[in-house]
């Protein structure tokens, strides 16, 4: 356990929880970043060699330059990049440690967690959340989906070679996917509800899987839904008919959602139907007076709507409104 008393404890320790850390830091806040898994673990999670859409300098947090060669980065060089932010700026870290409960008590607030399967408690004089998206992947909702055969993450092809693979989905994850594995011997098919791909597909993807589609590499079934997943098969409805698709290995690829449910627990109105937070734009604070949000989940479902390169300066907002906040209330802080 630990009665310390922090400033700002930032839940989630992907880019924008270290820009937040990063911005408390600069201006004399303490800090602590906890994260229920490694420093930016959907980085960690991605693709193996996935590169960024976005170019290097947009990607850049906490005026640390991201000195490479390539325009644009690969999940390599990010994930060091990230890395190498937190330790400039000596970010105290409680990685691996699940937050379960933020509580407002006393003007001031209880974070209870979980860490190696024992209980943690601290103390913060406000709470930032920055967990993005990238830990809950969208479900179907059918039966099966659990089977060790269906996945929600694409990470690598090497073990697909001579598979019968099935991608569900028609946006970029499902297009680079497709792609991926095609290439290194698996024989694709992707599922899609819509009449075509998305629109949102990376410029440079698109004429590649539908050049692959059109030559008949690639198959596509469009307007056909899931119904189910059986051992060696996915089962589908297509106009009305149900068919069965054999499978060896199959990839629901639909995109994430954010999880409201910690921040909402804490008293923070949540739309029910777009799932934003309700905040000020300027300050990221929320309805619960010391409370805020960072980073994506300031858009709820419309998770396209921010990125990193959009929402860097919610660390300096939220640094500044706190500042203020403290030395207006007389709370222990920056000097």
């Amino acid at each position: 356990m630990s009665a310390e008393t922090v400033d700002l404890l930032v839940v989630g320790a992907g880019p924008t929880g270290i820009a937040v850390g990063a911005a408390a830091r600069a201006v004399g806040l303490t800090t602590l970043l906890v994260d229920r898994g490694p420093l930016v673990a959907a980085l960690v999670d991605y693709p193996n060699e996935m590169q960024f859409f976005t170019t290097r300098d947009r990607l850049e947090i906490a005026g640390v330059p991201f000195a490479i060669p390539e325009e644009k980065p690969n999940r390599r060089q990010a994930i060091a990049y990230y890395q190498a932010v937190a330790a400039a700026h000596q970010l105290p870290l409680a990685l691996r440690e699940e937050v379960v409960s933020v509580e407002p008590l006393d003007g001031r607030f209880r974070i209870l967690g979980r860490r190696s399967w024992a209980p943690t408690e601290r103390r913060a004089r406000a709470v930032a959340f920055a967990t993005g998206y990238f830990s809950w992947p969208r479900r179907l909702g059918v039966p099966g989906e659990d089977l060790a055969t269906v996945r929600n993450r694409y990470r690598e092809p090497w073990s697909h070679f001579g598979e019968r693979v099935v991608i569900v989905g028609g946006g970029n994850s499902a297009a680079e996917a497709a792609l991926d594995l095609w290439r290194h011997g698996a024989r694709v098919t992707i599922v899609h509800r819509r009449s075509e791909l998305k629109p949102t597909i990376k410029y440079w993807v698109r004429p590649d899987v539908e050049n692959r589609i059109a030559e008949g590499s690639i198959t596509a079934l469009f307007d056909t839904c899931v119904t189910a997943f059986e051992p060696g098969a996915v089962i589908l409805d297509r106009d009305g008919a149900s068919t069965r698709l054999e499978a060896d290995a199959v990839y629901v690829l639909v995109g994430y959602r954010p999880d409201v449910d910690l921040y909402r627990a804490a008293g923070v109105r949540v739309d029910a139907e777009t799932l934003v937070p309700e905040h000020d734009p300027e300050s990221c604070e929320t309805n619960v007076p010391g409370l805020y949000v960072a980073g994506t989940i300031q858009a709820g479902r419309d998770t396209h709507r921010i990125f990193i390169e959009n929402s860097r300066d919610h660390g300096p907002r939220i640094a500044g409104h706190l500042v203020r906040r403290l030395r207006s209330a007389g709370d222990s802080g920056p000097g």
